[in-house]
């Protein structure tokens, strides 16, 4: 009895389902709309515990589809390209790179800055027992100190010297056996010292430089990232919707085998066309639903790799909302080539590597230099029993110091590593000029792909509508008899065609857009510079 009330419920639940929507396919029952009309679902008479047994099912149904619903997330163009921002490791990468370059040029203009420290010694002890050649004889020596410095150092930039003020205050206590004397004094020496290197290449303002080129750099290297990461997540974007409109077309093109194979099977059943008929019609029934089940397994695989790319949750189920409406754009040929080559961060790193090899010349050629240096210092000194009385009789301290490095012979290994210093300067002048041509011809390729795709398009939008035309009427034509299933599917093929035509060629058109606004930096859409004007 029980086996009974088993088969009831599952009879019944099965009507239910083709009510409310349900599709049997491969894969089990998938909800393909839920809604819920009580009233409207009579059940057969059956025992209150089978009606009970139903709506709970229906309702537990409901809410696991309401949730993934929910769940679905539907997305913008300008959606994904944030979010991948968000998570792209790349970006994260050069964003990071481009903090430390920043950082690192803050910490070298702070470098120019004074500079002061206090260098603190509270405890110096040392004994030795040395042998004195004048006396002949053996003395022990202790010594004792305790002393600080405290000093302010400025370096001078447009020179690369340094200026310093230093003020030495110490204490000693020394014995000296031979004389049997302990000597206790304080002292204090204060002084102004520069240092001057003379007839070099000035270090600090190169370095300076070198790191605000490295700066410039990453903040191109970054900008030049998130052209790159929006140009993936473009391609992406646009692979998935085509999946998604492959997968539509096949949709539509199954539903139209299907009317076919009605309309067949009732002329077969109705002796009005032979038996083969029917069998193609299965065959192109079953080879339209081949079609529709991979453009589902192609869809779902495209989405992986989006949302791979976006950073998201796998089982996140999406969908993305596009406008791929035609609208001609006005393209300039030569105001996309005077933007680039005005602006093309590639031309300006190319530029910075020119530069880097410039000082790089300048190292090479100060390693065998005639160079000096001025050492000047003056300061007064002072010691005295007591720390008060340190300066009752001061002495002035002056110094000065010239020295200088002169080569005299290097078997010419200055003037090989010059050659090689210029010989790279020159590879990279080369290397700019490369950029300058590819950058050109790759605009001139896209603005002539851009007029093409644009004849192709006016031809795919022509194209569907006469293949539209055209199936309608050999459909009516299959109708009445006068055409066979054969001739029929090579229509609706047709039709599948040219709309998968027309929707690949709008997608590379707004592809060969990015294209222009990637290479020219200037978006012809929105007719708007990628960088704004400095002002």
């Amino acid at each position: 009895m029980s086996f009974i009330k088993t088969m009831k419920v599952k009879y019944v639940s099965m009507k239910l389902f083709k009510r409310i929507g349900f599709k049997h396919q491969a894969s089990g029952f998938r909800p393909l709309r839920i809604t819920f009309i009580l009233a409207a679902c009579s059940l057969k008479p059956a025992a209150q515990t089978v009606r009970s047994l139903v709506l709970l099912l229906l309702i537990t149904l409901g809410v696991a589809t309401s949730e993934e619903a929910i769940a679905q997330e539907k997305l913008t163009l300008g959606d994904a390209i944030k979010i991948a921002q968000q998570s792209s490791r790349n970006i994260r990468k050069s964003q990071l790179n481009l903090y430390g370059s920043q950082r690192s040029l803050d910490a070298q203009r702070l470098s120019l800055k004074s500079k002061f420290a206090l260098d603190v010694t509270p405890f110096d002890y040392n004994r030795n027992r040395n042998f004195n050649d004048l006396f002949s004889t053996w003395n022990t020596n202790e010594d004792y100190n305790s002393f600080a410095n405290l000093s302010v150092s400025q370096p001078i930039f447009a020179t690369d010297g340094r200026i310093s003020l230093i003020n030495r205050l110490g204490y000693r206590d020394n014995y000296s056996e031979f004389q049997d004397i302990r000597t206790k004094t304080f002292s204090n020496n204060l002084y102004l010292q520069l240092d001057q290197p003379i007839f070099t290449y000035n270090r600090t303002k190169i370095q300076l430089k070198e790191l605000e080129l490295n700066l410039e750099n990453a903040t191109i290297s970054n900008a030049l990232e998130l052209l790159t990461l929006e140009q993936n997540v473009t391609r992406l974007f646009y692979t998935f919707y085509q999946r998604q409109n492959s997968l539509q077309i096949s949709k539509d093109e199954y539903e139209n085998q299907k009317i076919s194979y009605e309309i067949t099977k009732k002329k077969v059943d109705a002796d009005l066309l032979a038996q083969e008929e029917l069998y193609q019609a299965e065959l192109n029934l079953a080879t339209s639903r081949s079609t529709l089940e991979n453009n589902e397994v192609l869809l779902a695989n495209a989405a992986d790799d989006f949302k791979l790319l976006l950073g998201m949750d796998l089982t996140q189920e999406i969908e993305v909302d596009i406008d791929i409406n035609f609208v001609t754009r006005k393209v300039d040929l030569n105001q996309a080539l005077a933007y680039a080559l005005e602006n093309r961060m590639e031309l300006r790193q190319r530029a910075i590597d020119i530069e880097r090899s410039q000082f790089e010349l300048i190292r090479t050629k100060a390693l065998n230099e005639f160079k000096g240096a001025v050492a000047l210092s003056l300061g007064v000194f002072g010691d005295n029993e007591r720390a008060p009385d340190i300066y009752n009789v001061p002495s002035v301290n002056p110094r000065i110091a010239i020295s200088f490095s002169i080569p005299i012979f290097d078997w010419g290994e200055n003037r090989a590593r010059m050659d090689a210093a210029n010989t790279s300067r020159e590879i990279k002048v080369i290397d700019l000029e490369i950029e300058k041509n590819d950058i050109m011809i790759n605009i001139r390729k896209v603005y002539r792909n851009l007029q093409n795709l644009e004849n192709q398009i006016s031809i795919a939008e022509q194209n569907v509508k006469n293949a539209t035309l055209t199936y309608d009427l050999n459909l009516e034509r299959y109708k009445n008899g006068d055409l066979t299933s054969i001739d029929l599917n090579r229509f609706q093929s047709q039709l599948s065609e040219k709309k998968g035509t027309l929707a690949d060629a709008l997608i590379n058109y707004k592809m060969e857009l990015l294209n222009l606004k990637i290479l020219s930096l200037y978006n012809f859409e929105t007719q708007e510079p990628v960088i704004a004007p400095q002002k």
